[in-house]
């Protein structure tokens, strides 16, 4: 047999020993590494995702930089760092849509706490379909505009990246209107409530606008418990569920938001005593 044999079957079975040994080590050691990896590629692949967004975020006469699809100009409207800003806006007539558009400043929305504000099943509606009458266009492709869902969600994790710590947008907010239920309606909810406030023209406050008119006893009716309408006001509309007596959420063009991580309980309190007296 060793005469035949020679020495290969002793070869081939050190090597054997050898990717025994290699795979009893390596092994372990692969799968002790993997949650680092996965992990890992999770940060880079969230860090791009960042990077993208910040980019098509910045206004369009901004440097694109090289191999980049360029910009949106998300921060020609609402601020380069989302601080919010003002948006030139052709504004018709809806009594009169033979009468030539009147040209407005609107107030664009700060977004740094646009993620505190909504969802993201919300931001992202608003992306792809825009705001009907307002200069909030649409950009997804589902709303007919240039952005396919990869930017879309580039954008949302750009949004998250530069959102404030709440607890301390609380403590600012609080610090600056207190717990004055006018003045924290007129920060907060004035924009959809009352007409003529985007473009610094405010007609009778809690009127109604985009959105509802909360006048003659309109929150009673539906919300005749406070603790739920402070809770609505804390949450905002949430998707096909109901709300006060008569409501059902939604995200049509974002909804109604949620305050609870921009306002104290007694700062909600406060606007929800304001919005019931009107």
């Amino acid at each position: 047999d060793d005469a035949l044999e020679t020495t290969r079957l002793d070869q081939a079975l050190k090597w054997a020993w050898v990717l025994v040994i290699i795979s009893a080590i390596g092994l372990p050691l692969y799968w002790l590494r993997e949650p680092g990896r996965q992990a890992g590629a999770a940060n880079g692949f969230d860090k791009r995702a960042i990077q993208r967004g910040f980019i098509l975020f910045q206004p369009s006469d901004s440097p694109v930089p090289a191999g980049n699809v360029g910009h949106f100009g998300c921060g020609g409207c609402h601020g380069t760092e989302g601080q919010g800003g003002v948006a030139r806006y052709a504004m018709p007539n809806p009594l009169d849509p033979s009468a030539p558009p009147r040209q407005v400043q609107w107030i664009a929305p700060e977004l740094k706490t646009v993620t505190l504000r909504y969802t993201d099943d919300q931001i992202r509606s608003v992306l792809v379909y825009g705001r009907p009458n307002t200069p909030m266009p649409p950009w997804g492709v589902l709303g007919g505009g240039p952005m396919n869902d990869q930017q879309i969600d580039d954008l949302i994790a750009y949004l998250h990246s530069i959102r404030p710590d709440p607890t301390e947008v609380q403590q600012e907010n609080l610090a600056e209107y207190g717990t004055d239920g006018a003045a924290l309606f007129e920060a907060f909810c004035g924009r959809c409530h009352t007409k003529g406030w985007s473009i610094g023209e405010p007609e009778e406050t809690g009127g109604g606008a985009f959105g509802p008119s909360l006048l003659a006893g309109a929150t009673i009716n539906q919300f005749p418990d406070i603790e739920s309408h402070i809770e609505f006001v804390a949450t905002g509309s949430q998707y096909a569920k109901p709300y006060g007596t008569r409501g059902v959420g939604g995200n049509e063009a974002g909804g109604m938001p949620g305050f609870g991580n921009l306002l104290t309980p007694e700062q909600l309190r406060a606007v929800v005593e304001y919005e019931r007296s009107l």
